[in-house]
């Protein structure tokens, strides 16, 4: 048989990125097998035995137990309602410990943009480059929504872009259900104090999320909804996610039409 032949070091880093490997944890690696090779230490002699003292229980490490989902909620949807600005609202979303996916992710992924922007664009939760850099859509995707924002007359300086998820899951995978109820209660604050005349849900889960539908993308987009933020009523649109559009470039006809139709509203909201 002829043997397959070795990896190149390129596909190796290939393969151990979409394994969700995507940092080094020391500068030089470790032999574990060596380790397992090392004669083992020389035993020594037993301390004296002491008479039992009381042991205080161990402190909780960061991290080690994450509070039941239902608790979880609760206590988001108390913090959330609590928080009186955006900056506020960042401050709490910083010492929650509610939800694992803060001890998982580099930091917290909060928001850009004007929070005076008349309108709101919300994704569904950070990838790598965003959780390195602390912002959301800084990627590939991030470049193709700032040209889909540009289409229309918008930048960063006039829009307000953030995530219904503010931790980047591992390895990028999908947001569990109950890590998305756990940070619901955030982004629909965040909602409240932006205050935008027009929302723009991104792909199908943030749309489920926030306007409450269980239909697909191909059916929601380029249709208006009405989003209750806190007893006013916001104009939202569903629309395809810029990551959507990097795989399938022929439905950007059908997302320039989407753009087309915010345009229109902003426009109208002006005049």
């Amino acid at each position: 048989m002829i043997p397959e032949p070795a990896p190149t070091v390129r596909e190796l880093l290939a393969f151990y990125l979409e394994a969700g490997v995507d940092c080094a944890l020391a500068e030089e690696p470790i032999d574990r097998l060596a380790e397992l090779d090392a004669p083992p230490p020389t035993p020594r002699a037993a301390p004296p035995v002491e008479a039992p003292r009381p042991v205080a229980a161990p402190a909780t490490m960061r991290g080690e137990a994450a509070p039941a989902p239902d608790i979880a909620i609760a206590s988001a949807r108390e913090a959330a309602r609590t928080a009186p600005t955006l900056e506020a609202l960042r401050e709490l979303m910083q010492s929650f410990e509610g939800c694992a996916l803060k001890h998982t992710a580099t930091r917290l992924v909060f928001a850009d943009g004007n929070p005076q922007a008349r309108i709101m664009f919300v994704g569904e939760a950070p990838g790598r480059d965003e959780d390195i850099e602390g912002l959301p859509f800084v990627g590939r995707s991030g470049k193709l929504l700032d040209l889909m924002m540009a289409a229309i007359g918008l930048n960063r300086s006039t829009a307000y872009i953030a995530n219904v998820i503010p931790w980047r899951p591992p390895g990028n995978r999908t947001p569990t259900p109950q890590e998305t109820q756990i940070c619901l209660p955030f982004i629909q604050r965040q909602i409240e104090l932006v205050n935008p005349d027009v929302l723009v849900t991104l792909g199908n889960p943030s749309t489920q999320t926030l306007l409450s539908t269980r239909e697909g993308i191909m059916r929601t987009r380029g249709r208006w909804f009405d989003y209750d933020a806190g007893g006013r009523t916001i104009r939202a649109l569903p629309t395809f996610h810029p990551a959507y559009l990097l795989r399938s470039p022929s439905y950007k006809r059908l997302a320039w039409q989407d753009l087309r139709a915010i345009a229109k509203v902003l426009e109208q909201g002006a005049t």
